[in-house]
């Protein structure tokens, strides 16, 4: 079944691995700035705003081509106002929590 939402604002966490490996670092600042483009920076790895729907393409498909899938964990909290919302998870979930929505 396909969704067909239009979401228009969004919260990103991320968690990149191996901060302490230059690769990782580069990742990290990477994500950073992507993030920066399309958010305000909210705390650390937090940011939110408003983004429309074709915005959160591009933003997703500049986070694939930079993160490490196996290493690195992004979610992507997209909400259409303040009841509805979806997660969305690019890579590995190491902790996966239970929700806290009911």
């Amino acid at each position: 079944m396909l969704k067909n939402y239009n979401y228009n604002y969004a919260f990103v966490f991320y968690d990149i691995a191996d901060k302490e490996s230059e690769a990782g670092k580069n990742r990290g600042v990477r994500v950073f700035k992507i993030c920066k483009k399309y958010f305000h920076h909210h705390q650390k790895s937090i940011f939110r705003g408003n983004i429309t729907p074709s915005k959160l393409i591009k933003l997703r498909e500049e986070l694939k081509k930079v993160i490490d899938e196996k290493l690195d964990f992004i979610s992507i909290i997209k909400l259409q106002n303040q009841h509805v919302f979806e997660e969305e998870i690019l890579g590995t979930d190491e902790n996966p929590s239970e929700s806290l929505f009911l």
